[in-house]
């Protein structure tokens, strides 16, 4: 008997690898007739995408572990054989290893239904590991997440976006127990200006991971203080079980991050037109991918979107509860927060019962935003105040505090990042014409709907001038990063303001040369709101112009900077800013300007401004004013 199975085994063997080649070559012909090595669906489960220069395409992938050809990267048809060889792999699955239909499992699939699978010639093996992960999910819709833009973070100066997976069983007041699907950046990185320079040239590896939602929540909305829209999506259960397929597929995988293109919303793209090929959304941005550009791309295809939900920062809810008590009523809330003043006793007589209930949900709010933010010193004697002031206030009959209103502009509703401008003007008597492009992404004088008033985040603006005087066109300036962080100061909040600017720009020197200086300028101050339509800020700058025509070749000085921006109407926008710089050091001088800017908004993506401004640099004088059109795209 020992004998009879030895040699069974033995020339079974060549038979069993003969027929698994047949039908092998069967399945590798099928796949070559209909040309499934060129259809979409398997050019977006491989990431493949056209070379810039070379023929053919290459796989965004970079890790070795996603392909199971040598050449499986540029090769759309050596990987789809190769897979189909890896499938009649008899690999066990253990807690290290899969087979390769379930490491797989979109790829299979996707094959399976386009090819049909003989299940006795090409067993299919159980996915134990991913049918587990799958029913944890347990999968009804699908939330595009975009929390807004955070100036104090390098990586999410544009706003994040994330996919959250939404639980038959949740609904919107259990949505936090929900799963989150992220990729970013895998760095502990905290200088921003390392992480901009490595992200631009994609010197980070970038991942995708899946969370709890709510720890999501409490790192955008409590403790960057970032409001967040939530957009549920109208996909069907198998789009879905797509996405989720190809997520499980890229857990281990490794992509090099770009901060400009390759970065989070741009893959969560690929995920969108992997469900359905014919959404198309990664072909809008062959250049550059700006998160809340995504936002706006998915919105606007037709029937994607099944509606939208705000959940305001809890900076948001303490600023509008803030608003909504008077300047003494608002330090009570505070003395009553921090233990010094009692909960309900000695206060004025003439406060209603609402307005009391008021006082301590603000109390309530301030301490819990000071806790998050480990300000307060006694953990045990803060967790027993914030118990005592729910306890108060559960013993008043008012109505819970009304949530703060929805903006009226959506991000995704608000003007394109992109700006092209066409200007005229007179620079101290003499004509000029300029033109200037701006790829991303706002201004303080970009309409605010659907962005964060007085936040100003620009990159690569260039402009370029033709001066009438001498008949010549330069390039006028080319402001390499632009932020401007303008948070106004309350009773209960006082966040810094701050300015920095990296760039060249013409300047007129003593030698009489107007040469292009890089420039570094950066600020911090504080800003106030004293009509709910007027924004005044008062900073210290510092500055430093580097160029071979100034003395030591640099010239560094400090000095004060104040200005102000009003709202006359919805369309009318006036900024006055004046600063004063004292150089010091290397080419000594003293520097002045005024400027006085408005804007008129004629539409969601054009706009007037009229510009003047006031220069004194190096004794002399620039008087400079222009009217331009700016169209957003």
């Amino acid at each position: 008997m020992t004998r009879w199975l030895l040699c069974l085994i033995v020339c079974g063997f060549p038979a069993i690898a003969a027929a698994e080649n047949e039908y092998l070559a069967e399945l590798v012909g099928v796949a070559q007739t209909k040309h499934l090595a060129e259809r979409p669906e398997w050019r977006a489960l491989l990431h493949y995408r056209p070379r810039l220069i070379l023929p053919g395409v290459e796989s965004q992938a970079d890790d070795a572990k996603f392909f199971l050809a040598a050449d499986g990267k540029t090769n759309p048809q050596g990987e789809l054989e190769a897979t189909l060889a890896a499938f009649f792999s008899d690999t066990e699955e253990t807690p290290t290893q899969q087979n390769p239909q379930c490491r797989f499992i979109a790829r299979y699939h996707w094959l399976k239904q386009e090819i049909g699978f003989d299940p006795k010639r090409m067993p299919e093996r159980p996915c134990r590991r991913f049918n587990e992960w799958r029913t944890a999910l347990n999968p009804e819709s699908l939330t595009l997440v975009f929390p807004a833009a955070y100036l104090n973070n390098p990586a999410s100066l544009y706003g994040h976006t994330l996919l959250r997976v939404d639980a038959k069983d949740q609904d919107e007041r259990t949505r936090l127990l929900a799963y989150a699907i992220n990729y970013a950046a895998a760095t502990d990185e905290t200088n921003g200006l390392t992480f901009a320079v490595k992200g631009i040239f994609g010197g980070y590896p970038g991942k995708f991971s899946i969370a709890p939602y709510y720890a999501k929540v409490t790192e955008y909305n409590d403790l960057e203080n970032r409001d967040i829209w939530e957009y549920q999506l109208n996909f069907t259960s198998q789009e879905i079980d797509r996405i989720l397929m190809h997520v499980w597929e890229l857990g281990p995988i490794r992509f090099d991050y770009y901060f400009f293109d390759e970065n989070c919303s741009y893959h969560l793209l690929s995920l969108f037109d992997l469900a359905r090929p014919e959404l198309h959304l990664l072909d809008q941005f062959p250049a550059w991918v700006i998160p809340a550009d995504t936002v706006r791309a998915v919105t606007q295809k037709p029937g994607l979107l099944r509606r939208a939900t705000y959940r305001p920062a809890r900076s948001t809810i303490l600023r509008y509860r803030e608003q909504r008590l008077s300047p003494a009523q608002v330090q009570l809330a505070k003395s009553v927060a921090l233990g010094n003043a009692p909960l309900d006793q000695g206060w004025p007589e003439d406060y209603s019962e609402t307005t009391r209930a008021r006082i301590l949900e603000l109390a309530f709010e301030y301490l819990d935003y000071e806790r998050l933010r480990g300000r307060t010193s006694d953990a045990a004697r803060t967790a027993t105040r914030l118990r005592e002031l729910l306890l108060a206030r559960s013993r008043m009959e008012v109505s819970d505090e009304s949530p703060p209103p929805v903006p009226a502009v959506r991000p995704d509703q608000g003007h394109k990042s992109a700006r092209v401008t066409v200007g005229v003007g007179r620079e101290n008597g003499r004509g000029f014409q300029e033109l200037q492009l701006r790829p991303a992404y706002h201004d303080l004088l970009d309409p605010d709907e659907g962005y964060q008033r007085g936040a100003e985040i620009e990159f690569l603006d260039v402009a370029v001038r033709h001066r009438e005087r001498d008949g010549r066109t330069r390039v006028e300036s080319v402001d390499l990063i632009n932020i401007t962080s303008l948070t106004a100061r309350t009773q209960l909040l006082v966040p810094p303001s701050w300015r920095i600017d990296f760039g060249y720009k013409r300047k007129l020197l003593p030698s009489g040369d107007d040469p292009l200086v890089l420039g570094i300028n950066g600020g911090s101050g504080f800003a106030w709101q004293p009509l709910p339509n007027l924004l005044s800020y008062a900073m210290i700058e510092s500055a430093l112009d580097a160029n071979g025509h100034l003395r030591k070749g640099f010239s560094a000085g400090i000095g004060p900077a104040a200005g102000a921006l009003l709202d006359v109407n919805a369309r009318w926008r006036i900024q006055l800013e004046a600063r004063a710089l004292r150089y010091g050091a290397g080419e000594l001088q003293s520097a002045n300007e005024v400027k006085l800017n408005q804007r008129f908004v004629l539409g969601r993506d054009s706009v007037l401004k009229l510009e003047w401004s006031r220069r004194r640099e190096f004794s002399q004088i620039l008087r400079e004013g222009g009217l331009s059109v700016s169209y957003y795209f």
